[in-house]
């Protein structure tokens, strides 16, 4: 705590974490310590599959790379931290640890949910425009594509950030999640939080509902597409190819709906902590998996790797 301007400022905040379920501590401190090494290793194995494997240099497995990167920032910003409060009594984190915690999070999360749209419209085009497919996803525009998704959502995070920097907090310092994230930080603020509940809503509207709306219109062009086809071995073959990103899709945009399209004013704190464990730790842990065992090229690839590495 710092006096200034006859107000007590906050220059810590405590996370409360799973403190109100304290008999939890040990099974859920095993539990997140399991899902974070996975999740760790298994996009480490992704980037490094996709890195080294000439058969996997095309488009999709170009943004796989990237998702892989994203979740790896995203569970590394909040799982550590989590782990350490889990492992103490006291669970603290600095204003500027906080602050810098929030700007990885909303940084990698909206990324994410913009790579996932890109990824639903390189889909769409090999389903549905196979023939120009190679021309419609150059290489130039895969990477035009990656640098503006980590550009665009780099200015959002910092934009949200700056804002919440810009408030006071003289109150309580109870956070009342795992990891430091909007809601909860706008009702700590003694000040008005009225420009960032705005910008928090416009943020919502376009990296959750519109990202929603045109990746289910990617699938609805997809899925359509699809049942053109004749053959059953051709649906089949079509089906496979988008099946799982489809699943990776369903999975992350249910738990950041759930979580975070309402107002802050509505914020759950128990509700949002097990959303924020499937978002942050079961989805990043389960897309490599889900990618590997679904994905022959995939397995390929790292049965090839992994023969490497032994010679």
């Amino acid at each position: 705590m710092l006096l200034s301007s006859n107000q007590t400022l906050v220059t810590a905040f405590v996370l409360q974490g799973f403190s109100e379920h304290p008999g939890l501590r040990m099974p859920l401190f095993g539990c997140i310590l399991s899902l974070y090494a996975i999740a760790f290793m298994g996009n480490a194995v992704i980037i490094a599959v996709v890195s080294c494997s000439t058969s996997l240099h095309s488009p999709m497995y170009f943004f796989l790379s990237h998702l892989a990167t994203m979740d790896v920032v995203c569970t590394s910003s909040v799982l550590p931290k989590a782990l350490a409060g889990l492992a103490s009594d006291k669970n603290t984190i600095s204003f500027s640890g906080c602050m810098a915690q929030l700007f990885f999070l909303i940084w990698s999360g909206s990324s994410e949910l913009l790579l996932l749209t890109v990824m639903a419209y390189d889909r769409y085009v090999a389903i549905c425009h196979p023939l120009h497919y190679s021309s419609r996803m150059s290489l130039l525009l895969c990477r035009a594509l990656a640098v503006g998704v980590w550009a665009v959502c780099a200015i959002n995070a910092s934009v949200h950030t700056g804002l919440m920097v810009q408030l006071s907090f003289c109150g309580p310092n109870v956070i009342t999640h795992f990891f430091c994230e909007i809601p909860p930080l706008l009702l700590l603020s003694c000040s008005s939080t009225l420009v960032n509940r705005i910008m928090t809503l416009l943020a919502d509207a376009f990296f959750a509902v519109m990202t929603f709306l045109l990746t289910l219109a990617s699938y609805g062009c997809i899925i359509t597409s699809i049942l053109r086809i004749r053959s059953v071995e051709g649906k089949q073959r079509a089906f496979s190819t988008c099946s799982s990103h489809l699943m990776v899709v369903s999975l992350y945009y249910s738990a950041v709906l759930y979580a975070y399209i309402s107002p802050a004013s509505s914020y759950g704190p128990e509700r949002n902590k097990v959303s924020g464990v499937l978002y942050m730790a079961l989805s990043p842990t389960l897309n490599p998996i889900i990618y590997s065992l679904r994905n022959r090229e995939v397995k390929h690839a790292l049965r090839t790797l992994t023969s490497l590495l032994r010679c």
